[in-house]
């Protein structure tokens, strides 16, 4: 902040802390989390019309899906930052590929998309656990209820045994399949029945039909299935666990709510409840304990970079969470990994690839940061200086690949291509210690990361990229002394260094780690490459 530039009073920055709503939305692929972002951001009024995966034959594309493959494919594989005015909220949504290392630290709470179908998936999962790892509040959307699919009861019974969290319906289907009509509102007590047309218009206005689900004009309307909620909800207030806000901000109890993202049914209720229950931006665990949003100066971490979204310009974009105070276009600020003064200009609020030049910004919000090549994810940016955040953690990834550095002609463009979109985070970098760039291998989450690797080093670095499959199914980070000695024999061990030069075990499954252990009780292993902030940020 300038010197000439008044303070922003705490009451000020107070209020814009209150209205603000920063989540992430986790699900499998295919459960429908571009739809339901779109029209989420139609409430908004970010967009005009939804550029569904639907609807890409007449070449609309999704405003969250801007790299070709994304469009050619009709997923997200980038991720971007989403933000919208809803009656007086200030609502940020990071929409992300998916992957279990990235938005989750960077939310206030998450949104769990279920398919109604297929319940809970092993992606989902994952990034559960992540979410109950952090402790962030997860509110769950019971997606696709326009196709039939499983009984909601029994949907509610496989969150709870699968996942371990308490599952507490806030609303309630009224049918399924083509006879999805809308849904009960058991706090209110209320009945939203829907229409086709302008994105789910309401059929019935609930102030219409307040009261009883049996009364007269309900019954008409809804015939079998009125009397079937009625029998639902007696089963849940008979045995259900009741609604707790303390349980649901702990990440304890999860709300419940049913829809239908294509249609749009059931998806202004979700939204409406869904801000008045989530948590507003709070306190951040650093290395100097938690710094509250309103009571210091600006400050807020890189979680995210990203580049070539200009392919004409070869530009970079470091995505910068604010966590405290205002942030100012042109303040100054410092860089705390590197102790630097940063002038904090060129800076811009994104929206998939459309970006918008931005005066201030505040805790909970994302600002873009045009980077020369200074920030790496985790990076603390302060006015105040002395403190870093706690950061992002690199998780193991599950499916490893050999760069064929021999077949490739363009070697110095594939060195480089590597080390700048590696820093994006979704896809890692090993080497063999002392071997440098000639044995290169990278580690992701799944195949996608890798075939979007290749796409964009063919599309922006004019590089065939050439892999090999490996075995290897997950990466352990030894702590504390470590002599790869012992693992110059194995075949099914086999010792490469990270990014930062930190040795890493590569291991074909963990029977593999459960022996090593055995016959090396002394040596500690993490499945993260910084343990120490998975500590800091609970």
């Amino acid at each position: 902040m300038t010197a000439s530039e008044p303070p922003t009073s705490a009451r000020v920055l107070a209020r814009e802390v209150e209205r603000r709503r920063t989540f992430a939305i986790i699900s499998h692929p295919d459960a429908g989390k571009t739809t339901l972002t779109e029209k989420l951001l139609l409430f908004g009024g970010a967009l005009r019309e939804a550029g569904a995966v639907r609807a890409r034959r007449a070449n609309r594309h999704a405003a969250s899906d801007w790299l070709e493959l994304e469009k050619q494919r009709g997923i997200s594989v980038s991720s971007s930052v989403m933000h919208f005015e809803h009656e007086g909220f200030r609502v940020n949504i990071l929409d992300t590929p998916g992957h279990k290392d990235f938005s989750e630290d960077t939310a206030d709470s998450a949104v769990m998309l279920i398919d109604a179908a297929k319940g809970v998936e092993p992606q989902t999962r994952k990034l559960f656990e992540v979410c109950r790892m952090r402790g962030i509040p997860i509110f769950t959307f019971v997606n696709k209820m326009d196709r039939m699919g499983r009984e909601p009861l029994d949907l509610m019974g496989e969150i709870e045994e699968v996942l371990g969290i308490d599952a507490v319906p806030v609303n309630w289907p009224v049918g399924a399949g083509k006879d999805f009509r809308g849904v009960y509102d058991r706090v209110q007590g209320k009945l939203m029945l829907f229409s086709g047309g302008e994105h789910g218009k309401k059929l019935l206005d609930q102030t219409d039909i307040e009261g009883a689900l049996g009364s007269e004009a309900v019954s008409e309307a809804l015939g079998v299935f009125a009397r079937e909620v009625e029998e639902s909800l007696e089963l849940l207030d008979g045995a259900g666990a009741a609604f707790d806000l303390e349980k649901v901000q702990a990440g304890t109890q999860t709300p419940m709510f049913f829809g239908s993202a294509l249609t749009n049914f059931g998806v202004l209720p979700f939204l409406e409840r869904f801000l008045q229950l989530a948590p507003h931006p709070g306190a951040r665990p650093s290395d100097r304990g938690p710094i509250d949003p309103v009571d210091h100066g600006f400050s807020g971490f890189v979680f995210k970079i990203q580049a070539n979204m200009d392919p004409d310009h070869r530009d970079r974009i470091a995505f910068l969470r604010v966590c405290s105070g205002r942030f100012a276009k042109g303040a100054s600020s410092t860089h705390v990994r590197t102790g630097k003064t940063l002038r904090l200009a060129n800076s811009t609020l994104l929206m998939g690839k459309e970006r918008e030049e931005v005066e201030e910004a505040y805790p909970g919000d994302v600002v873009g940061l045009f980077d020369p090549g200074v920030f790496r994810i985790g990076d603390t940016v302060s006015d105040e200086g002395g403190f870093a955040y706690a950061g992002i953690p690199s998780f193991s990834p599950e499916c490893f690949a050999r760069v064929e550095v021999a077949a490739v002609l363009k070697r110095k463009a594939l060195e480089k291509g590597l080390e700048q979109l590696v820093q994006e985070g979704a896809v890692q970098l090993f080497t063999e210690p002392g071997a440098g760039s000639a044995s290169m291998y990278l580690g992701a989450m799944g195949q996608l990361q890798f075939d979007v690797m290749s796409h964009r080093l063919k599309g922006e670095y004019g590089v065939e990229l050439s892999l090999t499959p490996m075995d290897f199914k997950l990466a352990r980070w030894p702590q504390g002394e470590f002599d790869p000695e012992i693992f110059r024999y194995s075949e099914r061990i086999k010792v490469v260094e990270d990014r930062d030069g930190r040795p890493v075990l590569l291991a074909k499954g963990d029977w593999d780690l459960d022996r090593v252990v055995q016959k090396h009780p002394e040596l500690r292993l993490s499945e993260t490459a910084n343990p120490a902030l998975l500590e800091a940020s609970h």
